[in-house]
């Protein structure tokens, strides 16, 4: 297959997911046509496409949401064969995320019956989906974490790169556990440099049930401010868990989004949170034929929607000059109006970092020891 068939299959798949997990709303769809167009769509769907639509639902964390509509589908037509495809693929992934979750409450349990604070953040916004890691937040001193985890779960810290030290956060190994667990402690940010957020994480924290689990998780604010820190100024790309996760948690009712901006401000990135509210609204719309229910002030702050938005290697991705350079610079000028010129000297650092990253992607396919 050459590169251009399969980035084509690739678009086609994720175009395919956004159908299915955008357009059913309370379990209806937005019109009889569109369900039927889906319905031909998926229940034609070849061997070879549905490898595509595996790999882009796994590295867009909707695999799960995606292969049970769709399952649904196939059973309801009867059809055995791509039944089976489908319900294979989702017991590997039960077993992956089954084996996870008990890891994930036992280091939150640990932490707390030290008396450290401990917050799950990113990780469980996707659920029943699970990321690729499991990330969580402390306010503990570095080496108390640290020895807890070696001592508790006999864990090895990986190695950290660049961009790890800058931000606070170590990579853990635990045996039997495939994924390895992030822990930012005490800052977050690409570089460290959003502490007010971190300080005040855990006591705006809510809990949350999963499965027979408990879990400490960010509150609605603070959820899509990480969001946002981590797609508008770091990553420059969308999965489509974001839009997925996002959109419905601001349907659910329970974004304040007074207490968003203020805290958004605060942390000198307002107009990246708003600009990702409006590419999620947007982006929606396209595949539902309705946006999400946004606050006009939010819409006039936003630097970015949908039509900037373009699909390149599996991601949605953002374009980084001119507009996300912009976002960049007022988070930058924010922090300098406050005369915060420990965390101005890390963000600016940022530039610099992004072109080592590039440049060691380019002649190494690797920008590991980097970011």
């Amino acid at each position: 297959m050459t590169q251009s068939v399969a980035q084509t299959q690739s678009e086609n798949s994720m175009t395919l997911l956004s159908r299915l997990l955008l357009m059913v709303v309370d379990g209806s769809m937005t019109s009889a046509n569109a369900m039927d167009n889906l319905d031909s769509a998926v229940l034609n769907i070849s061997g070879e496409q549905f490898d595509s639509l595996l790999e882009v639902a796994s590295s867009n964390h909707v695999l799960v949401r995606g292969l049970e509509l769709m399952l649904e589908k196939f059973r309801y037509a009867n059809d055995l064969i791509r039944s089976e495809w489908v319900q294979t693929a989702l017991d590997i992934e039960y077993s992956r995320i089954m084996t996870a979750i008990p890891f994930l409450h036992n280091i939150s349990t640990a932490f707390k019956n030290e008396g450290y604070e401990i917050t799950v953040i990113k990780s469980l916004d996707h659920w029943p989906d699970l990321g690729s890691d499991l990330d969580l937040y402390t306010g503990t001193q570095p080496e108390d974490a640290i020895k807890l985890m070696q001592m508790r779960f006999d864990a090895q810290t990986a190695p950290r790169s660049w961009g790890d030290r800058l931000a606070g956060k170590w990579n853990f190994l635990i045996a039997g556990l495939p994924e390895s667990v992030e822990i930012h402690m005490g800052r977050l940010g690409q570089t460290g440099e959003q502490m007010v957020i971190a300080s005040n994480l855990a006591k705006r924290s809510r809990l949350v049930l999963i499965g027979d689990y408990m879990f400490s998780v960010p509150s609605a604010s603070d959820r899509l401010i990480i969001s946002t820190l981590q797609r508008m100024y770091r990553h420059f790309y969308f999965r489509l868990c974001d839009i997925v996760d996002s959109a419905a948690l601001v349907e659910s009712g329970q974004v304040d989004y007074e207490d968003l901006r203020s805290c958004a401000t605060s942390a000198g990135i307002w107009e990246g949170v708003a600009s990702y509210l409006v590419i999620v609204s947007d982006y929606v719309r396209k595949y539902r034929g309705w946006g999400l229910d946004l606050p006009q002030f939010v819409l006039a702050s936003a630097r970015f929607c949908d039509n900037d938005v373009y699909f390149g290697n599996g991601f949605l991705r953002v374009p980084i000059i001119p507009k996300s350079a912009k976002l960049y610079a007022s988070q930058l000028a924010g922090l300098l109006r406050k005369r915060d010129l420990s965390n101005s000297a890390r963000l600016s650092i940022l530039p610099w970092l992004a072109t080592a990253a590039l440049v060691g992607q380019k002649i190494t396919g690797s920008d590991k020891g980097i970011w």
